[in-house]
């Protein structure tokens, strides 16, 4: 029998400690739980071309493949999309999950320091209002799941620290690695066990305590380059807007810290967009808050000869902000210099420190936390979907112009709200008139308008003006000069939007309609179709566009049934998709009855629709027995558009071949020559009128 003796298992206390702690954040995040998806959300989720094994191969080796490079992240994304695909609330319930597993990290953490309180340390970090932001949004699965793995580094440094195995060194530096490939801010981490181990033992010693973190140290900065680079070079942080010389990088630095700060110990008035702050050099009392921050430092300095836990919590939350303090650029400094996401991990040096103050517990953190937990579940009500959000943000900050141009595109979506959105693009416009993405929603929203065309390409052009390197807009402006029959124009946007991303779907459908729009042009249309189903299969559009294409030419018929079929099984809905598929299938031998019930279809989801009908009524128009239905059909079409030559004609051959209507076919045939004058017409009516 072995001597060895079973692992002491934690006093059973412990375990109601996690078990709350696991159900008050599940409760408090309960609003949030079947809420839609949120702002870019979209593009952290696994996107269609990366769901297979390839995409999940180019998630590593591209850094362009995803919003971010983090692998690991975009991985745990891939797996979950696997599973689950795009529920959001599984989604959720993983954030939560990991937040939760996260604040019981931290009392173990605590606990293997002896601090006191460490249960009201985690809890409080569970169920504080600044983390809702980070909890709440699905993209941010990234300071969820990377504070998991940076706490849990620690934890197992701290274990390597008390034991100096090496396995328990491996085990904790493959939980840093694992951190940073899931979110780059986690570098710091080396930094804060220093603090740490300085915290605990009074001095820092090379052999002991620096040099087992000098990898950590070398990891941290090349993976902290890294990302600055993707997000100068691939994400778009950099130009005029991140032009910040040294001395306003300082004011930013020492602003950041104090608005944090304050939002820990007073989580009032959080919002998605805060104001973006003018840092001015010339401005006195902007270095109130770096001289403020140097001063604090001082004194706790001077403290910690007696207590060395108030230096220790400052530098840790100072040092986790340093990636967002502002000597690097980020590209969301574009909207604002403070997220509350960014202050995930931060929290944590002054939340531990006040848990470990015995005159706030038992009683008082009780209600402490009871008042967090009724904050978070409030905060976290306004992340349910985008317009609560983009509205509750508005409240709190009515200068946010990205959140104007955000609930103005969601508002455009829908039919009658256009008045408000269009007051909302007019704010943003006015509250930051060179915001490319303001004008881009303006003109399309004017894209909509009847007569308003050329205002449309207005905006458009404005905004490839302020963003030339945007593909969305090249692309949207190509679009709209198509439609102004401005074909060699729109040719030249289209092609600039594929220089800038080769790969982008739209781009290509929109080049193939403008090819084929140029007589001997209709293979090369065909070509770029094919390429934005390639790069998105799931395009429905592009489907029918290629469907439409290959029905004129020989041979292809075939094939563009396939493609119609192809993009109504991808958009039940597609009118467009079935009446071409009716028309395809109406030059089958044998296929009229399936071309009718395409035309059907096509109806019943768009009873409006004068083509259909006249499409429909050419169909039921082959039958003899069905030529009354298809003057019906005729009629409804022309009540509908009264303008259209094509139904007045089909309407006068339909009348021509039943007894008796021969005048009648005779009128329809002249309101065709009176829209559309036609030498092949008018030869018919004085062939009919001469005929005895």
């Amino acid at each position: 029998m072995s001597d060895r003796r079973p692992p002491p298992q934690p006093p059973p206390r412990d375990w109601a400690v996690y078990a709350l702690i696991v159900c008050a954040a599940f409760i408090v995040y309960l609003p949030a739980m079947h809420g839609g998806m949120l702002w870019d959300d979209t593009a952290h989720v696994t996107r269609l071309d990366l769901r297979s094994l390839h995409g999940l191969w180019r998630i590593w080796r591209d850094p362009g493949a995803t919003q971010q490079y983090y692998p690991l992240l975009h991985s745990a994304f891939w797996v979950e999309h696997s599973i689950w695909g795009d529920s959001v609330l599984y989604y959720h319930l993983v954030n939560v999950a990991l937040h939760a597993l996260a604040a019981c990290l931290v009392v173990k953490i605590a606990r293997r320091l002896a601090l006191p309180g460490a249960w009201l340390a985690g809890l409080i970090f569970a169920l504080h209002p600044l983390g809702v932001e980070a909890v709440a949004w699905i993209s941010e699965q990234k300071s969820t799941l990377s504070g998991a793995f940076y706490l849990a580094s620690a934890l197992a440094y701290l274990r390597f620290d008390d034991s100096r195995k090496r396995s328990a060194y491996l085990v904790a530096l493959a939980w840093f690695a694992a951190a940073l490939l899931t979110k780059t801010v986690t570098a710091t981490l080396p930094g804060a066990l220093l603090v740490i181990l300085r915290w605990r033992r009074g001095r820092i010693e090379w052999h002991r305590d620096v040099r087992p973190l000098l990898p950590w140290f070398i990891l941290g900065v090349l993976a902290g380059l890294f990302t600055a680079w993707v997000e100068s070079t691939l994400i778009g942080a950099s130009g005029a807007e991140f032009a910040l010389t040294p001395v306003p990088r300082l004011l930013l630095a020492g602003r950041v810290i104090w608005f944090y700060a304050w939002k820990v110990i007073w989580p009032a008035n959080l919002t998605f967009f805060y104001p973006r702050w003018t840092i001015d050099a010339s401005a006195w009392w902007q270095y109130l808050f770096p001289a403020g921050a140097i001063a604090a430092a001082a004194v706790l300095w001077r403290v910690a000869r007696i207590h060395r836990g108030p230096l220790a919590g400052f530098l840790i939350f100072t040092g986790t902000l340093f990636p967002v303090l502002g000597f690097l650029n980020i590209y969301p400094f574009r909207y604002s210099y403070v997220s509350d996401h960014f202050a995930y991990l931060a929290i944590l040096g002054i939340v531990v420190p006040l848990a470990a103050i015995r005159a706030v517990r038992p009683l008082f953190g009780i209600l402490l936390a009871g008042a967090l937990g009724a904050m978070t579940w409030q905060q976290s009500a306004i992340y349910r979907d985008e317009e609560t959000l983009y509205r509750a943000t508005l409240e709190r900050n009515p200068g946010a112009w990205l959140a104007h141009n955000n609930l103005a595109n969601l508002l455009l979506a829908r039919i009658g709200q256009n008045p408000e959105a269009m007051s909302h693009l007019e704010a943003a416009l006015r509250l930051r008139p060179d915001f490319p993405e303001a004008h881009f929603s303006m003109g399309n929203a004017l894209l909509g308008m009847p007569g308003r065309l050329d205002d449309a390409i207005a905006e458009y052009e404005t905004a490839a003006r302020l963003a030339p390197q945007s593909e969305r807009v090249h692309t949207n402006l190509g679009n709209a000069l198509l439609q102004r029959g401005r074909t060699m124009e729109a040719i030249a946007q289209l092609q600039e939007a594929l220089r800038i991303d080769p790969a982008n779907a739209e781009a290509h459908n929109d080049m193939g309609n403008a090819l084929a729009q140029i007589p001997q042009r209709l293979p090369d249309a065909i070509a770029q179709y094919r390429q934005a189903l390639n790069a998105n299969p799931a395009f429905p559009e592009a489907h029918n566009n290629l469907g439409r294409a290959l029905a004129q030419m020989d041979g292809g018929l075939s094939e563009a049934i396939a493609e119609f079929e192809a993009a109504v099984r991808l958009k039940p809905d597609y009118v467009s998709a079935h009446s071409n598929l009716g028309n395809a299938l109406s030059m089958m031998p044998g296929r009229f009855d399936d071309a009718i019930a395409e035309y059907r279809t096509a109806l019943r989801i768009r009873p409006d629709s004068a083509a259909a009908h006249n499409n429909l009524g050419f169909a039921l128009s082959q039958k003899p027995a069905s030529l009354p239905d298809a003057v019906t059909e005729y009629r409804e079409a022309l009540r509908l558009n009264p303008d259209s030559a094509d139904a007045h004609y089909n309407l006068g051959t339909a009348l021509l071949q039943m007894p008796g209507r021969r005048q009648e076919a005779l009128a329809e045939f002249d309101a065709v020559l009176r829209l559309k004058p036609s030498p092949r017409v008018q030869q018919m009516i004085d062939r009919i009128r001469g005929h005895k």
